[in-house]
């Protein structure tokens, strides 16, 4: 058997590395910059950077691990690291959202003078490294959802770059501080946002859910429009990783092609694969359909007619 190295896993790790050693200055000076200016919008753009910094770390050894080779043990090889990874990521950004938005409310009731010309050039100082980064990161931010959860990390950055530097402006000339730990607080929930919906997407994958995009009912039609297919049953779908596609099911032959099974069941993985991008499927072929009730019935079927739903 011959093994392919995917050359852009190493090109995306190569990326990630990069833009870890871009976040940890930048990190830095929001650190002192909030510090020094008193500025919870800067620390909490801070605090997200920081978070940026190990969510790149764990992507980096996430887009590393996708490449190892399959084991005796681990007969997929390790690909679900990415998924992993991507959800200790948004872990982090649930965790921080709501430290910041906590923080806030601690402000509120004993605000913090605010030095809003050191606020105004550390959030410029870090736009620019954001901006940065998302570009570097923009190339493979749909490959995985690992590299999803990074660009989006990034990409939040720079938006929360954004508010504080309109924040800084707005407070150096009319002295409303109150505005900081509102600009914390929108932080917070486009923070919380963004982690839910990786978590919402990583837990689907460990739960072994169908992939977003795909159409349980519309891939049962196209195998069962294969020439050759009497029916198909016990049809599951499921991600391997973030951007593998697995399908295992029975097929039921027609007893006209019962013999030339091998024919009928190339022109399913065709189908799947054009039609729906599903590369990796195991398909069992019948003569006989199997009497465990499926999982998919077809539309024929007592069970979809007892389990269809009813017009009021």
């Amino acid at each position: 058997m011959t093994v392919h190295h995917d050359h852009r896993h190493d090109h995306g790790a190569r990326r990630i590395g990069w833009t870890i050693l871009l976040n940890i200055g930048i990190t830095a000076a929001e650190v002192v910059g909030g510090i020094v200016s008193g500025s919870l919008a800067l620390l909490s753009d801070a605090g997200h950077n920081f978070s940026d910094v190990i969510a790149l770390v764990l992507a980096y050894f996430g887009a590393w691990g996708s490449t190892l080779p399959p084991t005796k043990r681990s007969t997929y090889g390790f690909k679900r690291l990415e998924v992993v990874t991507a959800f200790v990521n948004a872990l982090s950004l649930v965790a921080i959202a709501f430290f910041i938005t906590y923080e806030a409310i601690r402000r509120y009731a004993a605000p913090v003078p605010i030095h809003a010309p050191i606020m105004l050039t550390v959030a410029v100082i870090g736009l620019l490294g954001n901006l940065l980064s998302v570009w570097v990161l923009a190339r493979d931010r749909d490959r995985t959802i690992n590299t999803r959860a990074a660009y989006l990390h990034m990409l939040y950055d720079a938006v929360s770059s954004v508010a504080v530097i309109i924040g800084g402006i707005i407070i150096l000339f009319s002295g409303w501080y109150l505005l900081d730990l509102i600009l914390s607080v929108m932080i917070a929930v486009m923070i919380l946002w963004s982690g839910l919906d990786v978590l919402k997407e990583a837990g689907g994958i460990f739960m072994e859910a169908a992939p977003r995009g795909v159409d349980i009912d519309e891939v049962s039609r196209s195998i069962r429009e294969v020439p050759g297919v009497a029916d198909v049953h016990h049809l599951h779908v499921w991600s391997i990783s973030s951007n593998q596609i697995a399908l295992s099911c029975h097929v039921a032959l027609t007893n006209t092609t019962s013999g030339d099974f091998p024919a009928v069941i190339k022109a399913i993985h065709t189908v799947l694969q054009q039609r729906h991008g599903i590369d990796h499927a195991t398909i069992q072929p019948e003569v006989d359909i199997c009497p465990e009730r499926p999982i998919i019935p077809s539309p024929s079927s007592p069970d979809s007619r007892r389990h269809a739903p009813e017009d009021h």
